[in-house]
């Protein structure tokens, strides 16, 4: 027996698809002193139970990868570390009910198709062909994925294991960690075996994930959100025409979901395997009466069948053959959701050199994937592709425990739900109502949430229809155009104020701050007295992030940045800062609000004691509106004459309640990304994403690759731009025809993907459809005609000036 390990670079607490998968993508890397604990035998968890379904298909790009690399990695594991698997590769059919299905699916295959997957959609009898069993009745028509089918996650896990112990990492069965400390700058993990010393802990305890969170909360952490779901599936005895089919055949039927009835359906030897993701589900270990037991390796909930009445009915109807056999199986395990259904990998929240892969609710098809990600993250400090997505920072302070049960429950209900581009989920609202947030409903705000914070999105007028079911389309059309239009109109031709509750707010100081942050940006910084864009890349040269900053003294600087920013933004500073500089991030304590437009000055001047003279991108700290402290920022994101007012959040009403009196009228989000996009504005984690580098983004005018000291991704951006730039920024027009680009829809030139678009939507002030967007450098001439991709019709596109679309001197916003 080989002697447990008391040193590794790496400890993995969980032993399931995904622990293992990060165990062999860390060997891979060369990082072989690794140990993975798992408490009991590999899998115990929501691995040993789940259906092991393996799907290519998202609409999130960054998922879509991962499953992409997953199920290429799956084809080739078995032979590589020779260990057998049931690796059925079936292919599935994805049912659509509706033409607004049929438009997600033609969004899905466009993506697919720019990664590598051969996706294609299906006519009706297209899906009859493929599956002779199925009623088509109330069907618009389907997807067809080749590279779907199932797996045996037990054999996966041991696989995986496997491969990793032939590369020398170390596996611990039955030993379970029960603490982390920290000693001299390492990591002590704890066991009843002894304790581990270590560089880096992973957090890969799957529905555990939560209470293995707790030990880091010493050490800077913070509750895991998360929330644990019950997930039922039955198996059928024996099926005979399936029996008959598959032998006839020689191959199993394809995996058959219906999204739109919610549930999977899935040959399982030669009977069938139905998976629902009922509205009436139930989330376990919430309540006191029903706690988390200690160990729940390999056990079960008891079954719950009456829950999945209607589902079954609806599939029996659908497929006949279903209500033929008996039930040979239930399962009905635990599956850890996060509020929004994606897994968290990545840098642990507010803990130096620890990181999560956990909280997975399709951790089979993931897995693969997952392991590759969060090995890139431990030995790079950053990964091949954009993975904001799963970013485990992506949630802040305002996940409780309610919030997290309220989305899982939602998030599990519509796991097959279409997410429209005007549509917000009802479930855990409220969570940061800003001092504003009464008068924005009395105005008529339509609300969304930013970071858990409320801003209004569009303001209604009495008798529009501001219901859930109007916004289930991917249509420009809806209620809220002509108020978005309105808005923007305001904002043009008179003055407009929009609340921009929760901006990250960080301040910088001690000795050398101006320094330390100048060190990390490829930007100027700017002089005193003014406001500048610096941004900051990896060491690729990549965008990492965005920040407004003002440099308040050399020991003193002041960055602004998006709200979702508020955590990975201020540990990006945090994370790098030396000694003797504190980084404080202060998003609580102030509130925005936008005041934009030709009569900005008008409307602003007399509640003012401001010099409203003062220049674009000036600061005036220590000024006063309607007596009430502020600073004034003269930019406006909407591209026209106006100020950022930054006030304490209790001074707010006061200031809104003045500025409106005096003709202000209230603007939404919906309304500023319309006229950001005009201007040619990048939102990060859009068009600012770390698929992309500064170069491409065509941030030139902000790289200084003259500055005299060194920066992250210097050497990079300085070899991209002597090899050539391969791709390039670009403001497109399209004729959309009703339809405005969302992010990742393809560019065509002729025959040939030359590019992406990064965002879209309707230009207002210029009457336009706006496409921002990546294509092939030879493609990026003015005047250049392309198509872009929107739900599966190409629209004739025209790349545009490299200057704003409206205003493209920028005088309206100097005036």
């Amino acid at each position: 027996m080989s002697e447990f390990p008391s040193t590794a670079r790496v400890v993995i607490i969980g032993g399931g698809a995904v622990g293992t998968s990060a165990l062999y993508h860390l060997a891979k890397a060369g990082w072989t002193d690794c140990v993975l604990l798992e408490k009991n035998e590999l899998t115990a968890g929501s691995t040993w139970h789940a259906a092991g379904n393996c799907p290519s298909f998202s609409t999130s790009w960054a998922i879509m990868n991962m499953q992409r690399y997953s199920l290429a990695l799956y084809r080739g594991l078995a032979e590589e570390v020779d260990y057998p698997m049931n690796y059925h590769v079936t292919g599935s059919i994805r049912l659509a009910h509706t033409k607004e299905r049929m438009q997600e699916f033609e969004r899905a295959r466009g993506m697919g198709r720019y990664q590598g997957l051969d996706i294609e959609m299906m006519s009706l009898e297209d899906i009859k062909a493929q599956y002779p069993f199925i009623e088509l009745h109330d069907l618009e028509g389907g997807l067809y994925d080749p590279d779907d089918g199932d797996i045996d996650p037990a054999q996966l896990t041991q696989a995986l294991a496997k491969g990793a112990r032939q590369m020398g990492a170390s596996i611990q069965r039955f030993t379970p960690a029960t603490g982390v400390s920290r000693n001299g700058g390492e990591w002590i993990v704890h066991t009843d075996k002894g304790d581990i010393r270590c560089e880096n802990v992973v957090n890969a305890a799957g529905y555990y994930a939560q209470r293995v969170g707790e030990w880091f909360k010493p050490y800077g952490g913070r509750t895991v959100p998360m929330v644990t779901m019950s997930h039922q599936y039955f198996l059928t005895d024996e099926i005979p025409e399936l029996k008959a089919w598959s032998e006839e055949n020689g191959r199993k039927i394809p995996l058959l979901r219906d999204v739109d009835s919610s549930y999977y359906l899935r040959q399982d030897k030669n009977g069938l395997n139905l998976g629902p993701y009922e509205r009436n589900c139930k989330a376990h270990w919430v309540t006191p009466d029903d706690p988390m037991p200690e160990d729940f390796s390999f056990q079960l909930y008891p079954d719950d069948l009456d829950r999945l009445e209607w589902y079954i009915e609806d599939a029996m109807n659908r497929v006949p053959i279903l209500g033929t056999a008996g039930v040979g199986r239930v399962i009905n395990g635990p599956i850890p959701y996060a509020p929004d259904g994606l897994p968290l990998i990545g840098p642990m929240p507010g803990v130096p050199n620890a990181y999560e892969a956990c909280v997975f609710t399709f951790g089979i098809t993931q897995g693969g994937g997952a392991g590759k990600v969060l090995a890139e993250w431990v030995t790079e400090g950053e990964t091949e592709w954009d993975m904001w997505a799963v970013d485990p920072r992506r949630y802040t302070d305002y996940t409780d425990q309610d919030f997290c049960h309220q989305k899982a429950l939602e998030v599990y209900g519509h796991e097959y739900g279409m997410h429209f581009p005007y549509m917000e989920w009802p479930a855990g609202r409220n969570k940061k109502p800003s001092t504003l947030h009464d008068r924005l409903i009395d105005a008529g705000a339509v609300m969304g949430p930013y970071n858990g914070w409320e801003r209004a999105n569009w303001f209604a007028k009495e008798g529009d229809d501001i219901s859930f079911d109007a916004t289930q389309t991917w249509s420009r059309s809806g209620p809220w155009e002509p108020r978005i239009r309105e808005e923007c109109e305001a904002v043009r031709d008179h003055c407009g104020v929009l609340a921009i509750s929760g901006f990250t707010r960080i301040t910088v100081k001690g000795t050398g701050a101006r320094a330390f942050i100048d060190s990390l940006t490829a930007s100027q910084l700017p002089n005193p007295g003014r406001v500048g864009l610096a941004y900051f890349a990896d060491s690729r040269g990549r965008i990492v992030t965005e920040m407004s900053v003002t440099v308040r003294s050399e020991d003193e600087v002041g960055l602004i940045t998006a709200a979702f920013a508020q955590w990975h933004d201020t540990e990006h500073l945090w994370r790098q800062a030396p000694g003797g500089i504190e980084v404080l991030e202060q998003s609580n304590e102030g509130e925005c609000l936008l005041i934009t437009g030709p009569k900005a000055r008008d409307i602003l001047g007399p509640l003012t004691d401001a010099d409203l003279t003062k220049g674009w991108l000036t600061v005036q700290p220590d000024v006063h509106v309607v007596g009430c402290p502020v600073t004034l920022f003269r930019v406006s994101f909407a591209g026209e004459l106006g100020w950022e007012v930054h006030c304490n959040p209790t001074d707010a009403p006061k200031i809104w309640d003045a500025v409106t009196n005096a003709g202000a009228k209230p603007f939404g989000m919906y309304a500023l990304n319309a006229m950001r996009l005009e201007k040619g504005y990048r939102s990060w984690k859009g068009d600012l994403s770390s698929d992309y580098s500064l170069l491409e983004a065509g941030l030139d005018r902000f790289v200084k690759l003259d500055k005299p000291d060194d920066f992250p991704g210097k050497a990079a951006l300085l070899s991209e731009k002597q090899q050539g730039i391969q791709k390039r920024f670009v403001t497109l027009t399209v004729e959309a025809n009703g339809y405005d680009a969302p992010a990742m829809s393809t560019v065509w030139a002729g025959n040939d993907v030359v590019g992406e678009t990064t965002s879209g939507g309707w230009g207002y002030r210029v009457n336009k459809s706006i496409a921002l967007g990546m294509v092939r450098t030879d493609k990026s001439t003015e005047g250049t005609e392309l198509e872009v991709e929107i739900y599966g019709q190409r629209h004739r596109a025209v790349v545009q000036p490299d200057q704003p679309l409206w205003d493209p001197k920028n005088e309206r916003i100097r005036a």
